[in-house]
C-alpha cells in the first residue's frame, strides 16, 4: 500500500515551500512504505519525475528535490511494495508518458487482470511488473478517446469486473491542464479490515493560493480538510484553482457536482 500527496498552487514555488505544512508528516509515513518514492511535476511545458526505490525519509534525493523543483503542480507518492514485488526503479511510482503522470495506493490481483484489454503496443511498453502500471496503461488507453475523469472511473470499473480482489484504486493523474484524483476502495478488504476505516480516504484542502490532496496518516480535521466520497473524480485546474468533483459514470461524460475558486491564479 501507498501514500499519495498532490497539489496546485496559484503561482510556481519551491515544492518544499509549497508543501511545507504536510510535507513533515507526508514523508514520516516512509517509515511504513519505505519502499520507494517518486515526484512527478510541470517544469514550464515538460512534464518530470524524480524517484527512487528508497525510503523517502533517509533518502538523500528526496530531500534534494523537494528543495530544488519549482513548480505550480506535482504529486508526490511514497511506497509500500505487495510482498514478492521488486524494489526496483520501474515498479515505482509514478508511472508518466509525456504528457501524463500517475500514482496509485491500493492493489488488486491477478496484476494482469486488464492485460487482455490493453493494445498490444501499449502492454508491450510497460517496464515494471505491478498492477498499478496496468491500471496507468488503461487509463492512458482510454485517454485516447475520452476525458481524463471518464477515463480514470472507467479503468477502475474494468479493474473491478476483471479482479478476484482488490483493496484500493486510489489514485493521482497529473496533465497539462489539471490535477485528478479518485477515490475508491474496498471497505471488506483484508487490508482494511488489518489498517481500519481510516486507511484509505483521500482528503482535499482548499486555500486561497493552493489546494492539497492527500492520503490519510496525519491530522486533517474536518473543516477544512473534506474527504472525496467513493468513486467520485476531484479535479483541480491549474489556470485558476477552480476545483470540480465529478460524479463519473463509465462510458458517460462526467457531471461536475460542486465547483469552487476560492484560489485565484
Amino acid at each position: 500500500m501507498c501514500r499519495l500527496l498532490g497539489v496546485v498552487g496559484a503561482s510556481a514555488g519551491r515544492l518544499a515551500d509549497l508543501l511545507a505544512t504536510e510535507l513533515p508528516a507526508f514523508t514520516e509515513l516512509s517509515t511504513d512504505h519505505c519502499d520507494g518514492w517518486g515526484v512527478a511535476h510541470w517544469h514550464g511545458d515538460e512534464l518530470r519525475v524524480d524517484k527512487e526505490p528508497t525510503s523517502a525519509r533517509t533518502s538523500v534525493g528526496f530531500t534534494d528535490a523537494l528543495g530544488r523543483i519549482t513548480t505550480d503542480a506535482a504529486l508526490l507518492h511514497i511506497r509500500l511494495a505487495n510482498p514478492g514485488s521488486p524494489l526496483v526503479l520501474a515498479n515505482t511510482h509514478p508511472f508518466r508518458s509525456a504528457t501524463v503522470a500517475f500514482a496509485h495506493n491500493g492493489d488488486f490481483s491477478p496484476a494482469g487482470a486488464i492485460d487482455e484489454l490493453l493494445a498490444p503496443p501499449l502492454l508491450e511498453a510497460a517496464v515494471g511488473t505491478t498492477d498499478s502500471e496496468r491500471f496507468f496503461l488503461l487509463v492512458r488507453q482510454l485517454l485516447q478517446r475520452t476525458d481524463p475523469a471518464t477515463a480514470l472511473s472507467s479503468a477502475a470499473a474494468a479493474v473491478r469486473r476483471r479482479a478476484t480482489r482488490y483493496s484500493g484504486l486510489n489514485c493521482l493523474l497529473l496533465t497539462e491542464r489539471s490535477l485528478y484524483a479518485y477515490a475508491d476502495h474496498d471497505p471488506d478488504s483484508a487490508v482494511s479490515r488489518r489498517r481500519g476505516p481510516g486507511f484509505f480516504p483521500l482528503n482535499y484542502l482548499v486555500e486561497p493560493g493552493r489546494v492539497v490532496i492527500a492520503s490519510t496518516g496525519w491530522d486533517q480535521p474536518t473543516p477544512p480538510w473534506n474527504q472525496l466520497d467513493q468513486r467520485q473524480v476531484l479535479e483541480v485546474r491549474r489556470s485558476d484553482l477552480r476545483v470540480s468533483r465529478h460524479l463519473a459514470r463509465p462510458g458517460s461524460p462526467p457531471v461536475a457536482s460542486r465547483e469552487s475558486a476560492r484560489g485565484i491564479r
